[in-house]
């Protein structure tokens, strides 16, 4: 009788294997990002740990595994080789009795500076900021440190320093977010900080011994919420001028409301920032509502600026976008470049090249004029869409193109030639009842007379725009209650004058292997 339970009970399993293995819904809820980075499961935030060592890009992150809400932050991990495909890996750093581990970044000690170097792999070297949940509930400020770990094995296991904290903290009661790299000119480790509504920044030979160098920005753009998540990044221009640019990530007030991200273009001398706008000069990285604590990783290959963001907005809607066993996804990865304008050096941003090999086929839309509503033949939910208009022979006031399902719900990107104006227009996307605050149009400033290029990346749930070259960004979730199954361009008070357009459908990455 009991062999018989036991091959009964084995049956029943195999049988339920099998039923799970047929109805596989492995990254297939409603919602789930197909080409964008999200958690297996729990809740997920700022991008952390962003480095490239052998051949792999490592992606950590701010993650609670254990609720789809914030909570005890842990580092997630995932590596992959060509930033499209990325595989899990265990978490890397758990809360412990200095706090939560906040965000922070990692490097490749190639010097041993840290002394940590015990075989033939580089030291990674992760610089983090503690948080001290006991401190905060009992009211003091100094509840935040940075600390450091080390892996020896290209980031598959960390040990945390055993002297931690490295910087302690004075009494500042927001004191976080290290964004380090390595300064070749002044032989250290520079380290900017996010503190209050400033940054300061700080020096150090070693990554353990640190001392403060300057400040920046009690008095420069935007100081309504916290500053968060800084990045403080060389560029070579066209004409082989050394500039920096400062992503700075800002808690509040951003310019469609809620987190944003801030940037300031200058100089830095190994010790201070100064900026090359007058303060009151607007600088933003992204003019969506989705785009938030963004930063470049450390080491990428031929000195590429490779920066991604969390999609999504911390201040308004985090905690409650309508997803099941996940919240929140990464947006693409885009590759940062440094302009010169007649108003000054600009930050221009595109989706890295190996995201076209996500293209399944390709849909030529050719040159016309659109009066009214023009169809695009669509099989699939997951697309990429370029589009080209003249707009010195486009007589209408506003053109663009719309995504819709059968229930009449829509997400709108367009141009209003009156307002002068690029936007999306999300007020009848789908589910909005769990904000307020997320059925708004947002928009951009845009002063191009001749002609308005267009790259939309679209996903599930999220739509990233790029116009004439990446000169302008905008990033958005949607939350439609059934997919978008069509797209239709279209022109408003008159005709416009498509030059050209493609259309690619997408294929998922997160397939179950």
């Amino acid at each position: 009788m009991k062999n018989l339970i036991l091959f009964t009970s084995l049956l029943f399993s195999l049988a339920c294997q099998q039923t799970k293995d047929s109805t596989n819904t492995y990254y297939k809820e409603q919602h789930r990002p197909q080409f964008h980075f999200t958690p297996e499961k729990g809740w997920m935030n700022d991008p952390n740990g962003l480095v490239y060592y052998d051949g792999e890009y490592h992606l950590f992150y701010q993650h609670y595994p254990d609720s789809t809400v914030w909570g005890p932050m842990h580092w997630g991990h995932a590596i992959s080789k060509d930033l499209v495909s990325w595989e899990h890996f265990p978490i890397a750093l758990y809360p412990d009795s200095l706090g939560y581990i906040f965000s922070g970044s990692i490097v490749v000690d190639e010097n041993n500076t840290t002394g940590f170097k015990t075989g033939e792999e580089k030291p990674l070297v992760a610089i983090f900021t503690y948080h001290d949940m006991v401190k905060e509930k009992a009211g003091r400020k100094d509840r935040e440190s940075q600390g450091i770990a080390y892996s020896l094995d290209k980031g598959r296991t960390w040990l945390k320093y055993e002297k931690n904290p490295v910087i302690p903290n004075k009494g500042d009661a927001d004191f976080r977010d290290p964004k380090v790299f390595w300064h070749e000119a002044t032989k250290n480790w520079i380290m900017p900080l996010a503190v209050g509504k400033k940054l300061e920044i700080f020096t150090s030979p070693n990554l353990k011994n640190w001392q403060k160098a300057s400040e920046f920005g009690l008095k420069e753009s935007v100081n309504d919420g916290v500053w968060e998540c800084p990045d403080l990044i060389s560029f070579k221009t066209e004409d082989d001028t050394e500039k920096w640019v400062l992503i700075q990530n800002i808690g509040r007030g951003a310019v469609n409301g809620g987190s944003g991200t801030q940037y300031f273009v200058g100089n830095f001398d190994g010790k201070t920032f100064t900026n090359d706008n007058s303060p009151e000069i607007k600088l933003w990285v992204d003019y969506g509502a989705d785009n938030y604590a963004g930063v470049s990783w450390f080491n990428a290959p031929n000195s590429e600026r490779i920066y991604i963001g969390w999609m999504s907005n911390w201040d308004d809607y985090a905690n409650l976008v309508p997803t099941s066993t996940w919240r929140s996804g990464m947006t693409v990865p885009r590759k940062l470049s440094l302009n010169k304008t007649p108003e000054g050096y600009r930050l221009v941003q595109m989706p890295v090249k190996q995201l076209e090999s996500l293209r399944i086929s390709s849909l030529n839309i050719p040159k016309q004029k659109i009066k009214n509503t023009l169809r695009i033949d669509n099989k699939s939910v997951l697309n990429e869409l370029d589009l080209t208009f003249d707009l010195t022979s486009s007589t209408a006031t506003e053109l663009g193109f719309i995504l819709s399902n059968s229930k009449n719900e829509k997400l709108i990107v367009g141009l209003d030639k009156v307002s002068k104006q690029i936007f999306i227009d999300r007020t009848n996307a789908g589910k909005s009842d769990f904000s307020s605050k997320f059925a708004k149009k947002h928009a951009a400033p845009f002063t191009d007379d001749k002609v308005l290029t267009i790259k939309a990346l679209v996903d599930m749930a999220s739509i990233e725009v790029f116009v004439n070259g990446g000169k302008i960004a905008l990033t958005d979730l949607f939350f439609p209650t059934e997919d978008y199954t069509k797209i239709e361009l279209y022109s408003k008070g008159g005709n416009a004058e498509l030059t050209s357009g493609t259309l690619y459908p997408l294929k998922s990455v997160w397939a179950k292997k």
